[in-house]
């Protein structure tokens, strides 16, 4: 007869490590993004021992944006994992910006014991994490006992993906992760999260004012924004666009769900639009600063449009302006009632907005030709981004991240796109340094190869994750357009010092070496032909590449098309 302690000792014990393991795989998560250390480094092998895959990047923010982006494609919360405090920290600037941006994400951060970060005791990376979080994220959470493990991930998952998404932090104390219960207790804690974003159907009353204002429309526009994309409602948001007849345009991380070239694309007389337009449907876009929040000179006199919003947020509506046709719910269903509601005998614009629209896309695209038809050597923003758009054209299941000043706004205009969430960029804060963790998830989330234009300065802010994909072997082709400095490279130092101007880097950077000592492939890149040649062998290889674009350096404007937004000094101007 076995004794009392051989049958204790023949229980089946799991742990917290495990517990976090199962708990993400029961629902569905099987890639996390990460910086090993202290104290989840056994946690990330553990999750790769379960056969979850466990991206190990240089630095916290870069692996925060790539569960960031991976949210957005995915629809499903995106997982970054990191250690206490300062490691905490970094992976909380990439959360904040998912939240901004609505991209579901779990931030998991180890933890100093409780007892001693209460009592204020100096223990290693001494921190009240979770207090840090709560005002820049959408939920924050805090596991104190292995048995609540499987509920405090499932709170997460819901937290970060139902109503408007956002980013979540959890918060996982070191010694939460040692704790060991019964296997039995421990399958039983786990929680499957059941329809974790439910439908948020439309009021029929709103459906129906928001038709009402369409009906009455002369010259109606659509802007589809990024949350259009995230909807994954791309059939009915296209047969919405072509059963109106109404003029769209996108927004950055919105073009794609209908082709660019498509004949009701308005994005080239974007301008005229905005101005001219009576009514205005908002399909996943927020009238912030991007869209100069729906006021100012670029809309026309004030009272001149009525504004339809779809939005699953009740407090979006009337932020800036008044919404005439608020339509509260998600996108999907929102759109699809739209839709019904339509019937069969829909009127479209009257064809002088529409033929006045296209007079001024043919103009604007003329003018536009002239600037991209010239082989400038060395090459400015147009002649190098004429060959990009050729690449995707020819690719356009490659999925462009891009990001800079000059970099981004020139290629937002120059670069068309075919396919939904095939352009990923800064989006509503505009923040630099999302380039290389959005590259890494890009292609380990959707295994698409990826084409990141990316700056000169933004590149600076996480070009050491050219060593993580050339460690995965992952195929990015990254093109550094390199014009020596912050918007240009020509600045001048106003002192008469020796000290370079605060926007210029070293002049003549060779970008391109840096891969190489990882073992990728480095092109240097002086014409708009070298340049093709070079991306299409990256692309058609799938070597982790870097291409190091050499750009005038009296080439871009400060601040891109932004400038507005940095003030200048009085005191110099006068100077």
């Amino acid at each position: 007869m076995p004794s009392e302690q051989t049958a204790e000792a023949e229980v089946e014990m799991t742990d917290g490590f495990h517990l976090v393991i199962d708990a993400l795989r029961l629902n569905g998560i099987e890639n996390i993004y990460t910086v090993p250390g202290i104290p989840i480094t056994d946690l990330g092998r553990l999750a790769q021992a379960s056969g979850m895959r466990v991206i190990s990047f240089r630095h916290e923010q870069n692996a925060g944006n790539a569960a960031a982006i991976a949210g957005f494609l995915n629809k499903a919360p995106g997982v970054c994992l990191t250690v206490s405090a300062p490691g905490f920290l970094n992976g909380l600037v990439a959360l904040a910006n998912a939240t901004t941006n609505c991209f579901p994400m779990i931030l998991i951060s180890g933890s100093s014991e409780r007892e001693v970060v209460d009592l204020q005791q100096g223990d290693y990376e001494e921190m009240d994490q979770l207090a840090v979080a709560k005002t820049l994220c959408k939920a924050s959470f805090r596991v104190l006992h292995a048995a609540d493990i499987g509920i405090g991930i499932a709170r997460a998952i819901r937290a970060a993906v139902s109503g408007r998404p956002g980013g979540v932090y959890l918060d996982l104390p070191a010694k939460l992760l040692g704790q060991v219960i019964t296997a039995e207790a421990g399958a039983q804690s786990l929680v499957k999260v059941i329809d974790p974003a439910p439908a948020q159907i439309p009021g029929p009353s709103a459906v129906e004012r928001a038709l009402d204002v369409l009906r009455g429309a002369k010259k109606p526009l659509i802007i589809l924004g990024k949350g259009a994309a995230y909807a994954q409602a791309d059939d009915d948001i296209r047969a919405l666009v072509e059963k109106s007849g109404i003029p769209y345009i996108p927004m950055s991380m919105a073009k794609g769900l209908l082709p660019d070239l498509h004949p009701q694309c308005a994005a080239a007389a974007r301008s005229t639009v905005l101005l001219e337009s009576d009514v205005v449907m908002l399909i996943g876009a927020r009238l912030n600063w991007l869209l100069s929040h729906g006021k100012g000179k670029q809309w026309g006199a004030p009272g001149s449009k009525k504004f339809i919003q779809i939005d699953i947020e009740p407090r979006e509506m009337d932020s800036n302006v008044e919404i005439a046709a608020p339509l509260v719910g998600d996108i999907g269903s929102c759109v699809a009632a739209l839709l019904k509601g339509m019937g069969d005998n829909w009127q479209a614009p009257p064809a002088a907005w529409t033929d006045s629209i296209n007079a001024k896309k043919e103009s604007n695209i003329a003018r536009m030709a002239t600037r991209l038809g010239k082989n400038s050597n060395p090459m400015d923003y147009h002649s190098a981004l004429r060959v990009l758009r050729d690449v995707i054209k020819e690719r356009p299941e490659a999925i462009l991240v891009n990001e800079g000043a000059n970099t981004l706004d020139q290629a937002r205009g120059v670069v068309d796109m075919y396919r939904p969430r095939k352009r990923l960029d800064v989006g509503t804060w505009g923040v630099m340094g999302i380039g290389m963790g959005f590259a890494v998830a890009a292609t380990v989330e959707t295994g698409n190869p990826v084409l990141a234009i990316v700056g000169d300065s933004a590149f600076g802010f996480s070009g050491m994750e050219i060593e993580t994909i050339c460690r995965y072997n992952l195929p990015v082709c990254i093109v550094v357009f390199n014009n020596d400095g912050i918007y240009r490279g020509d600045g001048v130092n106003l002192s008469g010092g020796t000290d370079p101007a605060i926007t210029m880097f070293v002049p003549g950077a060779r970008y391109d070496k840096m891969i190489e000592g990882f073992g990728g492939v480095g092109v240097n890149a002086t014409t708009p032909d070298e340049l093709k040649q070079a991306v299409d062998a990256a692309m058609a290889s799938g070597r982790p590449t870097l291409i190091n674009a050499v750009i005038d350096p009296k080439a871009g404007t400060e601040s891109g098309n932004i400038g507005n937004l940095n003030p200048k000094s009085a005191l110099a101007a006068k100077k």
